[in-house]
């Protein structure tokens, strides 16, 4: 067994879904992957830095939120932003169509199409249903101003190693969280028999044909399981993950994989089992993403903050365990109304709580800066701990301008609850960071102006619309030249 180790490497260094019938394909000839051209990083100038993350362009909006409002009716979740975006990835493992359901339209689901259009698949987004068809892939170096935007687009990776033998993916983008280093892909890419190097900010992988080994991963991470999972379904051979990763977007993943022909077991285990299979033995189908477990939880947390009463649909209560002992524990209410109905129903007193942030099925590291308002108002001191990611606490400094008083102590943040949160305006340093101000804004007295709208957008669908149909006073309005000047201004995050 190999150990896959989370530590810098030498050449690296720095750096339970419905599965619906089989459709047909858009393309009935089958091309081969086309090789690298003789110099193939002449396209694009070096990528430098430490593992930076590139940030997507400012937006002209912003969004106004008249706080202090409780929160009542019922809205309808979106599919899973972390599930579809690799189910996307995956898609080009096979020659023939597949047909996704449930895809939310977000800024990273329109990067991702732009990521696999440029590799060579025909990407079609209608409504909330995509459809991929990957027959000639033409391509096979990612472009570096696509996969800067966005971190979850490094899944190409595996998907380009196990079926042409080669990619050249730009070192990945999104949220500026930590380093969030990619080490663990790598280490376990070379146990499947991959050559990889680093090379001007790109990583360049080749192999002539990959083997299935058993590989321990040093923590269970998400990417580098998902990474693996890609590569190692047309490997030769059986591949055994340990200490992989347990989330629900793993096993949507391996449900969709199955679906297209691929043999895996032991998803939402320590252990996953991949039985290699043939390009041949693959094929084109349809399949329903799963509800977005984070997405749910910020609005079972909006809904608690403004003592609300919020009936929310398709979503799946077991996935949300953690989330919901948490509430229960301050003092909430959270009643499942049905198997995929949850009713929230806020409390005029909240118990302060301590929190750490865990792998799937601890408390999710995306849900700690959208709790944080709510413990500021809660009765008491609450203690997080983030133990998931570095630097995950750039919220505090905004929530702090609002009248929370946190102290962050390293990896630790100290919440005393109780003094009410005030409007203001606050700029969302990244996607979390961002759901985290929407909900103190809308728990606030008086009015709370958002920018940074750019990071929401990338995980949070049609979020104007689904708040306003609860009762929240809330719209999204250009922004003057005056404010403008003030984001530009601001320290950069």
């Amino acid at each position: 067994m190999i150990n896959v180790k989370d530590e810098a490497l030498p050449s690296l260094a720095g750096a339970d879904t419905p599965v619906l019938p089989v459709i047909s394909s858009f393309v009935s000839d089958l091309s081969p992957c086309l090789p690298y051209p003789s110099s193939r990083l002449s396209a694009h100038p070096p990528v430098t830095g430490d593992f930076l993350l590139s940030q997507p362009k400012i937006t002209d909006e912003k969004l106004v939120i008249k706080g202090a409002v409780p929160l009542k009716g019922e809205l309808s979740i979106s599919g899973a932003k972390n599930s579809v975006l690799k189910v996307m990835a995956a898609a080009l493992l096979t020659h023939e169509t597949v047909e996704i359901h449930n895809v939310p339209h977000l800024s990273d689901v329109s990067v991702m199409a732009s990521v696999l259009e440029d590799l060579g698949a025909h990407v079609e987004h209608l409504g909330n249903v995509m459809r991929i068809n990957a027959a000639h892939i033409n391509n096979t170096k990612a472009s570096y101003e696509l996969v800067s935007k966005m971190r979850a687009s490094f899944i190409v990776l595996g998907a380009l190693l196990g079926r042409c033998g080669e990619a050249l993916v730009p070192l990945p983008g999104g949220c500026s969280i930590g380093k969030r280093s990619v080490d663990l892909h790598i280490r376990g890419l070379q146990a499947l028999g991959a050559e990889l190097k680093l090379d001007q900010g790109y990583v360049d992988a080749t192999c002539a044909k990959l083997i299935g080994r058993e590989i321990m991963l040093d923590v269970p991470s998400v990417g580098a399981t998902e990474n693996l999972l890609l590569a190692a379904t047309l490997a030769e051979g059986t591949t055994v993950i340990s200490n992989a990763a347990q989330e629900p977007e793993i096993i949507d993943l391996v449900n969709f994989l199955n679906a297209i022909g691929a043999n895996i077991s032991g998803e939402g285990t320590s252990e996953i089992i991949i039985h290699g299979v043939k390009q041949s033995d693959l094929h084109g189908a349809s399949f329903a993403i799963m509800p977005d477990r984070i997405e749910t939880a910020t609005y079972m947390i909006a809904a608690a903050g403004t003592r609300g009463n919020v009936v929310l649909h398709q979503v799946v209560p077991g996935h949300l365990t953690s989330v919901i002992r948490k509430l229960e524990d301050m003092g909430i209410s959270v009643i499942t109304e049905g198997p995929n109905t949850l009713r929230v129903i806020g409390s005029n007193r909240l118990e302060a709580q301590n929190i750490v942030t865990q792998p799937y099925p601890g408390f999710p590291t995306d849900i700690q800066a959208p709790f944080m308002p709510l413990l500021a108002i809660a009765d008491g001191v609450s203690i997080i701990t983030e133990t998931v990611y570095e630097n995950r606490f750039k919220h505090i400094g905004e929530l702090k301008r609002m009248g929370a008083n946190i102290q962050p102590e390293g990896n630790v943040a100290i919440i005393n609850g109780g003094p009410p949160l005030m409007g203001t305006q606050v700029n969302a340093s990244d996607l979390r960071a961002g759901a985290a101000l929407i909900i103190a804004g809308l728990i606030a007295e008086g009015t709370t102006e958002i920018s940074g709208l750019h990071h929401i957008d990338r995980g949070y669908e049609r979020v104007v619309e689904k708040l306003s149909g609860i009762g929240a006073c809330i719209k999204r309005v250009k922004m003057s030249r005056s404010d403008l000047a003030q984001v530009a201004a601001s320290p950069v995050q």
